[in-house]
């Protein structure tokens, strides 16, 4: 059985990759750990990292979660078997995921939808 994930990111029509961004704005430490548990997906899919990723209710939206003292957040979907998209991070200042930060997921998830139909 091959586990093997494709990460990808979204690209927006400007081509900007607004997760990348983010990423680069991290501190080292904050990115090693994120990278670590995209290259664990890639490598051995979604199930190794279970305690890092979580469904969103309600939503077709999941989420990749940093815990402790980072407690940072990168949306993300799964569009493709086997594949991941991720949308959009940020860091999660509070105990409710703010509603803004799901729209901008869903707007850009709304975007790739329209781009790859095309």
């Amino acid at each position: 059985m091959n586990n093997q994930y494709k990460v990808i990111y979204f690209i927006s029509e400007a081509k900007d990759n607004p997760v990348q961004l983010f990423l680069d704005h991290l501190e080292t430490r904050e990115q090693s750990k994120i990278l670590r548990i995209l290259q664990y997906i890639r490598e051995y899919g979604l199930i190794s990292v279970l305690p890092h990723v979580k469904k969103l209710s309600g939503l077709p939206l999941w989420e990749i979660r940093v815990l402790g003292k980072d407690s940072i957040r990168i949306f993300y979907i799964v569009p493709y078997e086997q594949t991941i998209l991720l949308l959009h991070g940020f860091r999660k200042k509070s105990q409710k995921t703010p509603k803004k930060e799901i729209a901008i997921a869903l707007h850009r998830y709304q975007n790739w939808t329209k781009q790859t139909s095309q």
